[in-house]
C-alpha cells in the first residue's frame, strides 16, 4: 500500500535501536525522510547507513532527551536542515525499575524525564512545523499503564502519562487538523529485552513462559508489526483516526482473562 509519506520529514526518537529502528526503517521504505534522535552517535549512524544502503533517506541528531535543552536543540537541528516537519514518533524510553518500595523522589523524577517529559517537549518544539504541515503524532506506549507490572512505578506512571497526553493533544490540536494516536506495546523482542532475558538464570524457560501468555499465536510482537501500524497512523490512509490507543500486542492486554474463562 502506498501510504503517501513520500518526502515527509518524520522525527523518530530512539530511532536507532529496537522498536524505534523498526519504525525508522519502515518509514524510510515508504519514502519518508526519517530524522532519528538518539543518545548514541554510533547507533544513530549505523541505522542511518542501513537505511541509506536500502535506498532510503535518513538524518540523525545526537541528544540526551532527558535534558530539556537537548530536546529543543534536536528539533531545531532537524527544522534547520529540512525547513519542515510532518510527523513525530515519540518512542525513546526505558523500563528502569524505579519501584514504590525501593525508589526515591530523585529516581522517580529522573525516570519521568527519561520516559515522559521529552514526549511533551519534542512535540512542543515541533508544533509550529506540525501546524504548518497539518501533520500527525504517534506516541509509543506500554501495557504497563493498564496492567501494572510490579516494581516499575515510574515507568508505569510515564506510560499512563503518554496515554493521557495522546487523548489531550488529540483534543487540543483538532483545530489544526493534527491527528494524535498511540501504539500500545506489550511484549516485543528488542536488544534491551534480550539483555534482560540473558541476565536471568534460565532465559529460554522465561521466554517460553512469557510467550505462552500472549493469546495470538503465543509469540512476541515483532518491531515490524508495530512499525507498520505506526506508519499507517502517520499516513492519510488513517485520515479520520485520532485520539486512539491502538494495542499491537497479540491480544495480551485485553484477551487473556477471556481466554482463561473459555478454557475452564
Amino acid at each position: 500500500m502506498n501510504l503517501n509519506l513520500n518526502n515527509k520529514v518524520i522525527i523518530v526518537t530512539g530511532g536507532a535501536r529496537g522498536i524505534g529502528k523498526g519504525i525508522a526503517k519502515v518509514l524510510a521504505a515508504e519514502n519518508a525522510i526519517v530524522a532519528i534522535i538518539g543518545r548514541s552517535e554510533n547507533y544513530n549512524l549505523e541505522t542511518v547507513a542501513e537505511i541509506q544502503a536500502e535506498g532510503g533517506r535518513a538524518f540523525q541528531v545526537v541528544a540526551e532527551l532527558s535534558q530539556p535543552d537537548a530536546c529543543a536543540s534536536a528539533v531545531k537541528n532537524i527544522a534547520d536542515k529540512y525547513g519542515e516537519i510532518y510527523g513525530v514518533v515519540n518512542n525513546a524510553g526505558v523500563n528502569d525499575g524505579v519501584s514504590l518500595e525501593h525508589g526515591s523522589y530523585e529516581t522517580f523524577m529522573a525516570s519521568l524525564h527519561h520516559n515522559l517529559v521529552h514526549y511533551y517537549l519534542i512535540v512542543q518544539h515541533a508544533l509550529p512545523y506540525l501546524i504548518a504541515s497539518k501533520g500527525a503524532i504517534v506516541n509509543i506506549s506500554s501495557k504497563t499503564a493498564e496492567t501494572g507490572q510490579g516494581g516499575t512505578s515510574a515507568y508505569a506512571a510515564s506510560n499512563g502519562g503518554r496515554n493521557a497526553l495522546t487523548r489531550e493533544w488529540a483534543v487540543e490540536l483538532l483545530k489544526y487538523s493534527i491527528r494524535v494516536n498511540a501504539v500500545i506495546v506489550a511484549e516485543c523482542m528488542t536488544p534491551m529485552y534480550e539483555s534482560w532475558l540473558q541476565s536471568l538464570p534460565n532465559p529460554t524457560e522465561k521466554l517460553q513462559k512469557i510467550t505462552q501468555r500472549i493469546p495470538f499465536q503465543n509469540r512476541m510482537t515483532s518491531d515490524e508489526e508495530i512499525a507498520n501500524t505506526v506508519a499507517f497512523l502517520l499516513s492519510d490512509k488513517s485520515a479520520h483516526t485520532t485520539g486512539q490507543l491502538i494495542h499491537v500486542d497479540g491480544g495480551y492486554t485485553h484477551l487473556d482473562r477471556a481466554i482463561e474463562s473459555i478454557n475452564q
